[in-house]
């Protein structure tokens, strides 16, 4: 997450830190929640279903669930889609460009047609 950069529309540095992460349950260790927490990173990201067995099992000692917000992770979709849209195009399901800007341009350039 640190080599994202976000500029900003007015003068400044471009922003590193995001406003809130939405995941799946692929990113649901403690370690990734741990490391959000800690930088001040709200999240959304749904618990497996053995780490809510083991929470339960623990008792009191398992700790309260994480906080989840459906209505906000139903708007992860929307990214989803648009990678599954991407990724038709062989090109950049396949990565045949040796460079990162020429990469960066065919992605660019399907956003742009797909958004037309």
């Amino acid at each position: 997450m640190e080599a994202i950069r976000v500029p900003r529309t007015g003068p400044g540095r471009p922003r590193v830190r995001p406003d809130h992460v939405l995941g799946d349950k692929g990113y649901s260790s403690k370690a990734i929640r741990t490391w959000l927490r800690r930088r001040g990173i709200a999240h959304t990201i749904p618990e497996r279903a053995d780490q809510i067995r083991n929470r339960l099992r623990r008792g009191s000692l398992g700790g309260r669930p994480p906080a989840f917000d459906k209505q906000l992770y139903k708007r992860r979709n929307v990214v989803e889609r648009c990678f599954n849209r991407l990724k038709q195009w062989r090109g950049i399901a396949t990565r045949y460009d040796k460079t990162a800007e020429s990469y960066q341009a065919a992605i660019a350039l399907a956003s742009l047609l797909m958004w037309a």
